[in-house]
């Protein structure tokens, strides 16, 4: 354990984020009094700042358990500096202190937050130029070469792709649906076995479609732009039944302005030849096939219960019926899996020639069953610079470009999740959901509305997540959202 001292309650998040990234198998702690004598602590950071006339200093320590002083430094604050710029000082004090002393580097240098990609977005709002945020970014985060070039390749890709879009008037539509042939490993989703569900299977259907009608009426008048089906597996549900939905939303709202729909096919094991039939005739223009690996021995360790060719299948049954925008999600990092692993999902996605790939570094989330066996699985998963540039190579001769980032906490070799994509083919939802410049209207189990104010002001209204509460309070989530959307309309979406 290491734990981490401080003399004021603020940053907390961010430093607890950092460290963590430095020690990813340590459990580290915050506290803010000095520590008992004995500890069972493996290392102890003390980190102080203060604030005098305008200006300050920063101070951070490292000690080993009875007070044997490891290795100290300070930085200045300037006068006047900001709240911003107080955290990005301490953040850099504290990435050069451990750096030091593990003789390690970061490849996302201080960077803790989920979306990198917003830092060269703004800077390019205010007219500055590629080399000038290259030059910010590694100056003030301490970011990579590399992911300072990935970095700023995917936001003016993000531009380009969303250049046009009524984000005053335009929104969003995002439907849950919260089964799954089996849980995953990894899975932290707010997802159950459709084995459990299938006799609320309707009753669900007729709540979300209550929800339906409400957003429907909340959002006449506007712009849908995209349309995203997730889950959880959306093709869990019975070819009739995926019908009724689709056809739900074809009647409720307008597609005048639609530019994209995509439906989270996910598991091969759920797809069938009735249920692309029938997306097909709906006009979905998107959808995901998601192996997340090509090697058997891993789809069985992580209970993905469908075989590698059960995935060429399903792949080859959808182009054959004319889709032609068809995304794989890979995972880097899975347990048992490493450079060679991966260099045979690549190799066997490459023969299917997908039009765009989603690499997500593994990322151990608290309500997983892997969180919950991760003594079990302690060694036997991790992610390295060399299984990302396979991934990032591949999409290279592949056609694809990066076109949308984000991280989260956690994550094996503190990396990244980044979609790749041929020209055309981004996934324009992926990108609103990450750049925050659109309201999204969320219905079903566990969705969660974004409503993106004129003031920028980012309000989010939340269903619950269990599938039985959702279904006995779906007036509460109704009237949860009128309070929302209605409640804050003076200012205007």
């Amino acid at each position: 354990m290491i734990i981490v001292q401080l003399n004021k309650k603020d940053f907390e998040y961010d430093i607890h984020s950092l460290v963590k990234a430095f020690y990813q198998e340590e459990n580290v702690q915050i506290c803010y009094e000095p520590l008992e004598e004995e500890t069972e602590a493996s290392l102890i950071l003390v980190i102080s700042y203060e604030l005098e006339a305008g200006r300050g200093g920063l101070k951070a320590s490292l000690f080993r358990p009875g007070g044997e002083a490891l290795l100290a430094m300070e930085e200045a604050l300037e006068a006047g500096a900001d709240r911003k710029e107080t955290k990005n000082s301490l953040k850099r004090l504290i990435y050069r202190l451990l750096s030091q002393h593990t003789g390690k580097t970061l490849p996302w240098g201080n960077l803790t937050g989920i979306r990198p990609v917003k830092i060269p977005m703004a800077l390019m709002k205010e007219g500055w130029s590629n080399g000038q945020i290259a030059e910010y970014m590694r100056n003030t985060y301490y970011t990579s070469r590399e992911k300072t070039a990935l970095a700023v390749a995917v936001a003016n890709q993000e531009r380009h792709i969303l250049e046009g879009l009524d984000y005053k008037n335009g929104y969003s539509l995002y439907i849950g649906i919260p089964f799954c042939p089996s849980i995953c490993l990894y899975c932290s989703f707010s997802s159950s076995p459709i084995a459990l569900w299938k006799g609320q299977v309707e009753r669900y259907l007729e709540a979300l479609f209550k929800e339906i009608e409400f957003g429907a009426q909340a959002f006449a008048g506007k712009t849908l732009n995209t349309i995203y089906i997730g889950g959880g597996t959306p093709t869990t549900l019975e070819a009739g039944q995926l019908d009724r939905l689709l056809d739900k939303l074809e009647k409720s709202f307008s597609w005048s302005h639609l530019q994209e729909f995509t439906v989270e096919a996910g598991r091969p094991d759920s797809i069938t030849e009735e249920k692309l039939r029938v997306m097909k005739d709906h006009g979905i223009t998107r959808i995901s096939i998601n192996p997340q690996t090509m090697n058997q021995k891993t789809l069985d360790l992580i209970g993905r219960r469908h075989t590698v060719e059960e995935t060429k299948e399903a792949f080859a049954l959808a182009r054959s019926l004319g889709f032609d925008n068809i995304n794989m999600d890979l995972i880097a990092g899975l347990p048992g899996e490493g450079t060679k692993e991966m260099a045979h999902t690549l190799e066997e996605i490459s023969g299917l020639d997908p039009d765009s790939v989603t690499v997500h570094s593994l990322a151990v989330k608290r309500a997983s069953r892997l969180h919950e066996l991760l003594e079990e699985y302690k060694g036997t998963f991790s992610n390295t610079e060399e299984i990302m540039d396979l991934a990032a190579d591949y999409a290279r001769r592949a056609g694809m470009f990066p076109y949308y980032l984000y991280r989260q906490k956690n994550m094996a070799g503190n990396f990244e999740n980044v979609g790749y994509a041929k020209a055309g083919k981004a996934g324009i939802y992926n990108i609103l959901i990450m750049e925050e410049v659109q309201s999204i209207l969320a219905l079903g189990a566990g969705a969660s509305t974004k409503m993106v104010w004129a003031s920028d002001r980012i309000e989010r209204i939340e269903n619950v997540k269990d599938i039985r509460s959702y279904l006995e309070r779906i007036d509460e989530m109704i009237d949860r959202k009128r309070s929302g959307i209605y409640g804050g309309k003076g200012a205007g979406i």
